[in-house]
């Protein structure tokens, strides 16, 4: 079976367009699912984050309200729960070297556009992964990370790549709305990238070669499915 890194937000807070800060953190869904659809394949998944900082998940991902279904706040919890060990005390990026895993896993929520998509170290670890053709696997929010990655001739890593990510649209119908610091889909497709989107809050997931990218989290099921099929190829 093989080794996977999951690159997962520190920042528990987001400045917003106000000046106003948002608690934020990893969304619950997508980390539980891809964590635990990849452990359950028998794949190992590292958890690291920049400096090796707890990882906090987004408390509206924790609310019945806003997930829709109380029952499954409650799996989320327990999961969580389950690993909250390598949540509190996770592997550092800077000291990771990228061709010790099979891929590169990167779940949304808002944190990774506080911290992920402006981490070197990261960022390096996306450039090594992506030159030893390695799987990288973001999604909803997760692909911000992916601008951390700069080429050595000084270009974004990932343009002129085809992916997906949490849409405009809904970023301002059901995420921070016109308040949102920026968007990553737009900053995405100003940095070069392809970016497609498909219906609003609907799975989809887009796969250029190495890259797995899913647009919401109701993708993260089907973004695992794809990287489980990839890894088994």
């Amino acid at each position: 079976m093989s080794k996977i890194l999951m690159a997962v937000t520190a920042a528990d807070s987001l400045t917003l367009a106000d000046g106003t800060a948002h608690p934020t953190g990893f969304w619950a869904e997508e980390l539980v699912v891809a964590h635990r659809e990849l452990t359950r394949a028998g794949h190992d998944v590292l958890i690291a984050t920049p400096g090796g900082r707890p990882a906090p998940v987004d408390p509206g991902s924790l609310n019945a309200d806003v997930v829709g279904d109380a029952t499954r706040v409650e799996e989320f919890r327990a999961y969580l729960q389950t690993i909250r060990a390598d949540l509190e005390a996770p592997a550092a990026l800077g000291d990771i070297v990228a061709t010790d895993f099979a891929a590169v896993v990167l779940p949304g929520g808002h944190g990774p556009m506080a911290d992920l998509a402006f981490d070197e170290d990261l960022g390096r670890l996306l450039v090594a992964a992506d030159a030893a053709q390695l799987l990288i696997a973001p999604f909803c929010h997760g692909p911000a990370g992916l601008l951390s990655a700069t080429a050595p001739d000084g270009r974004f890593a990932f343009s002129g790549r085809t992916l997906t990510v949490f849409t405009d649209e809904e970023e301002t119908t059901g995420g921070l709305g016109e308040n949102t610091p920026w968007f990553v889909a737009t900053t995405l497709r100003d940095r070069g990238a392809t970016v497609e989107g498909g219906a609003p809050w609907s799975s989809h997931v887009v796969r250029d070669g190495n890259l797995i990218s899913g647009q919401n989290p109701q993708s993260s099921h089907a973004v695992a499915q794809t990287l489980l099929e990839a890894l088994n190829a």
